[in-house]
């Protein structure tokens, strides 16, 4: 028995320690893992708070309280935008044998997400149907539960391409199964930001589908998607340009530098743009840009808890109509395009505006702004080291002005922008819902 019981004992000091090193090597993995996922972001946010003192002070605060204050994951999922969208870029261009056959011989393409993921998919919709030479739409997650089949063009094969950040929302499994079910000639393709949520879990050996998961850093844990947001547009954008990676690699560089030099010229521009007594915010755009606007619309709502009512609107469309709601409490957010029969229209509009002294001012964010277009009170967000990139690209670019404007008045309204929701009415994944499925 003695014997037995130090056999037994020598076995269980054994295990722990092979548990004990088997721990460590874990724990040196993951921190491996961690110091690469956020080096590049570190250093990049590290170079903007020495030029944005407003970054700095807000940086220099320990975890702890940057924690209690509510912006320790917001802050640096805007700021680390130029680094990661590189990133996504690179995996993009090694699984280009991956995603050739499913755009291969495609009639048509749907881009489906909920919320802030179905704007991703708008702001590509209109480059990818020129790429691409097929109908393509961008269909909500939701739509797409409630009529399936009805609200897809007729053009078959077809291929559909899910955005999530987490992929934990009803919608997200819910869609992609029923089109399963009602639309065996379409392809599909997942494009998530998380590896472990339900939309990459259920599909992932599933041989009709093709799942493609971001680098865990763009999954961002913020209540509002910023980064996660901008890394499935770039990311999207690929698949007009799998036949030519370099230039698409090229054009994701243009953004990165634009992107970079926004934040490190303009994070205090926007920051005293935040703290002007604004009640209402409109936001305009053509094109793409109009996508932009949408989800920069949606984080200000969302990041000021709907305190700050946002809207949208096209420049043609603000004159049927919505030009009323237009009073001297309201900012008007200028996102100018770059073609130049757009241009001429917005430009109508602004003077229009001015003409007419609508809004408490504007802020008139684009490329080569034209100095007649600003009056005395206006704001002027220049994209600059953009001289390569058009409409089709800039929408990324648009959303990071959004985001830093809804993350200075969310602060500047005595919120928390990593929840801002105080009464918990919406949360980080939509909770669930019963899916009613055709028989």
């Amino acid at each position: 028995m003695r014997e037995k019981a130090f056999d037994s004992g020598s076995t269980f000091v054994y295990l722990t320690i092979c548990f004990y090193y088997f721990l460590i090597d874990v724990i040196e993995r993951v921190r491996l893992r961690m110091s690469s996922l956020y080096s590049l972001e570190h250093d990049w946010v590290q170079s903007l708070s020495e030029s944005q003192p407003i970054v700095a002070e807000m940086l220099a605060r320990d975890p702890e309280e940057q924690r209690r204050l509510g912006y320790v994951h917001t802050l640096r999922e805007i700021c680390q935008q130029p680094s990661t969208w590189i990133r996504t870029a690179e995996l993009m261009q090694q699984l280009t044998r991956v995603l050739s056959p499913l755009v291969e011989g495609i009639s048509s393409l749907v881009l489906s997400g909920s919320g802030s993921s179905d704007f991703a998919g708008d702001c590509v919709r209109m480059v990818l149907q020129k790429e691409l030479s097929v109908n393509t739409q961008a269909i909500p997650g939701g739509m797409l539960l409630m009529h399936g089949s009805h609200t897809v063009s007729v053009g078959r094969p077809g291929l559909m391409v899910s955005l999530a950040r987490s992929g934990d929302s009803p919608e997200s499994v819910g869609a992609v199964a029923l089109m399963l079910k009602v639309e065996p000639q379409f392809r599909h393709l997942v494009l998530t930001c998380n590896r472990q949520g339900s939309l990459a879990r259920t599909f992932r050996e599933d041989p009709r589908v093709t799942v493609i998961a971001l680098d865990d850093c763009t999954n961002d844990r913020s209540l509002v998607m910023t980064s996660s947001f901008t890394n499935l547009v770039i990311a999207a954008r690929f698949l007009g340009l799998i036949d030519e990676p370099a230039r698409y690699l090229s054009i994701c560089n243009g953004l990165s530098r634009t992107a970079a030099a926004l934040l490190q010229g303009h994070f205090e521009t926007l920051a005293r743009v935040a703290k002007t007594p604004f009640r209402r915010v409109l936001f305009l755009g053509s094109g793409p840009h109009f996508a932009a606007a949408r989800e920069t619309a949606l984080k200000m709502l969302e990041m000021t808890a709907g305190r700050v009512t946002a809207s949208c609107e096209t420049y043609l469309g603000l004159r049927h109509g919505p030009m009323s709601a237009v009073n001297e409490d309201t900012l008007i957010v200028c996102f100018l395009s770059t073609e130049p029969k757009a241009r001429a229209y917005e430009s109508d509009v602004l003077r229009e505006l001015a003409q007419k002294q609508l809004g408490l001012f504007r802020l008139i964010a684009g490329k080569d702004v034209p100095q007649e277009l600003v009056c005395a009170k206006d704001v002027v967000i220049p994209y600059r080291d953009a001289d390569e990139l058009a409409d089709d690209n800039l929408p990324v670019i648009d959303a990071i002005v959004g985001q830093l404007l809804a993350f200075s008045r969310c602060l500047q309204e005595g919120l928390y922008p990593d929840s801002p929701s105080e009464a918990g009415i919406i949360h980080r994944v939509v909770q669930g819902f019963a899916l009613h499925f055709p028989s």
